[in-house]
């Protein structure tokens, strides 16, 4: 499958089992969703069957599982159906219960990836979200968990697993594919140490739970119905977590996540952190102009390594959108400083259209010279084809400049570009450039 876009399931898929707090009867179903749906909890055992985003900030407990809540109405344990879906790829999906609690099968979240397998997926026209981490995120609490996300081109966890008095610290370390999250994170179950739910269990509160749903740990003692699946099984189920409970940022990231003695709590506390950490990064688009969703943002220091151009002629102030790897997006701030207003039409100004036309081609440029191949390249314009100008563009307008890629053979690439102010076209035009090397 293509990473570029989103993916829904191809068809509903169904999990019946118990729930592990209530020890219920719980029928689960995967169903297919819109693009730019994300994930949602349907309670359909509730009158008029009410919709739970899956969202940080729905998060009400994270006490040993994390629990959303909508008002009165709750869904608990929510990380491993969050995890398997996004593992495998899934970018939207609507997950019904008739109970308030999925089932908790092995304790793994393999379950959950051999329903995804059994419906498959199909992509979606809109390109996938990813937003690539570009600064370190640090958080520190109080009971000594660390996690950090460095700058990464992929999505990566590293997680070392501490127990009380350091018992089975273990370290598990991965990229998260598909392929890896199927066969080295799912199967990892979850794991509880005796004395910390001894208690809940002399309360009745964990009716579900049993050796086959979880590895119990008695002193230095592992209790299990089976073998240990993994010698490090335990970090790799902290993996699993940590890979569900981000997600309730509501958005894919690519970063390096280190975790030390990770929990849901600081897990979900992360999530808080990167959702308004990508919500602060979007808002630094231009508020008076509509910008189609998107994931990465360049400054003007950066558009400067990519392009050439300088002073007067360089006619991009900041790259706010690429959208996968065939579209992108700039932004102009056109201002009455502009060099060429004393000259063109000074008791009118307006911004001429040839340089309208040399913002496409800048932009068109900032996507193809981000393709590694052609890291370091320069891109020599060929021709402009189905040139138009529709309006004029005046001091104080927020140009915005959106290109696609339609072709490429070789060093010969041919973008499709568009210049909005306030969400009207004003120009558009299709661009042919070669890009050779410097």
């Amino acid at each position: 499958m293509s990473a570029a876009f989103q993916h829904t399931l191809a068809g509903p898929a169904t999990l019946e089992g118990t729930s592990l707090h209530t020890g219920q009867k719980v029928t689960l179903t995967l169903k297919p969703a819109p693009e730019g749906h994300g994930f949602k909890f349907r309670r359909i055992d509730l009158p008029d069957q009410p919709f739970i985003n899956a969202d940080v900030d729905k998060v009400q407990t994270v006490e040993r599982a994390t629990t959303l809540a909508e008002g009165s109405v709750k869904v608990h344990t929510v990380e491993h159906v969050i995890s398997a879906l996004t593992g495998m790829g899934v970018d939207n999906a609507l997950i019904e219960m008739d109970a308030n609690e999925p089932p908790i099968g092995d304790g793994s979240s393999r379950p959950f990836v051999e329903m995804i397998r059994k419906a498959g997926l199909v992509a979606q026209p809109s390109p996938r979200r990813v937003w690539e981490i570009r600064e370190t995120i640090h958080q520190e609490t109080a009971d000594g968990t660390l996690i950090t996300i460095v700058p990464c081109k992929t999505f990566k966890i590293s997680v070392t697993n501490v127990g009380p008095d350091g018992r089975f610290t273990q370290y598990f370390s991965s990229e998260v594919t598909p392929e890896k999250y199927e066969n080295e994170i799912a199967p990892a179950r979850t794991f509880v140490y005796y004395e910390d739910v001894k208690p809940l269990l002399e309360k009745g509160l964990i009716k579900g739970g049993s050796l086959e749903s979880a590895v119990v740990i008695r002193g230095d003692e592992i209790m299990s119905k089976e073998p240990m699946r993994f010698n490090n099984e335990f970090a790799r189920h902290k993996a699993l977590d940590i890979i569900g409970d981000l997600m309730l940022s509501g958005v894919r990231i690519h970063g390096h996540v280190i975790a030390v003695k990770p929990g849901h709590g600081p897990n979900t506390k992360m999530a808080a952190t990167l959702k308004a950490e990508y919500q602060r990064m979007r808002s630094m688009v231009p508020a008076a102009v509509s910008i189609p969703d998107g994931e990465s943002v360049l400054d003007i220091h950066e558009v400067l390594k990519i392009l050439p151009h300088r002073y007067p002629f360089l006619m991009v102030d900041r790259i706010v959108d690429c959208l996968g790897e065939n579209k992108c997006t700039g932004v102009k701030n056109v201002t009455m400083n502009e060099p060429y207003f004393p000259g063109h039409f000074p008791g009118h100004p307006i911004m001429p259209g040839v340089l309208q036309l040399e913002a496409m081609a800048q932009v068109s440029s900032v996507l193809m010279l981000r393709k590694p191949e052609n890291v370091g390249k320069i891109g020599y314009f060929m021709s402009a084809d189905n040139v138009k100008w529709r309006r004029p563009v005046l001091p104080g307008d927020t140009l915005l400049i959106e290109t696609e890629i339609i072709k490429i053979r070789g060093s010969i690439g041919q973008t499709r570009c568009r210049c909005l102010v306030n969400n009207e076209v004003v120009s558009e035009a299709e661009l042919k450039f070669a890009l050779m090397d410097r």
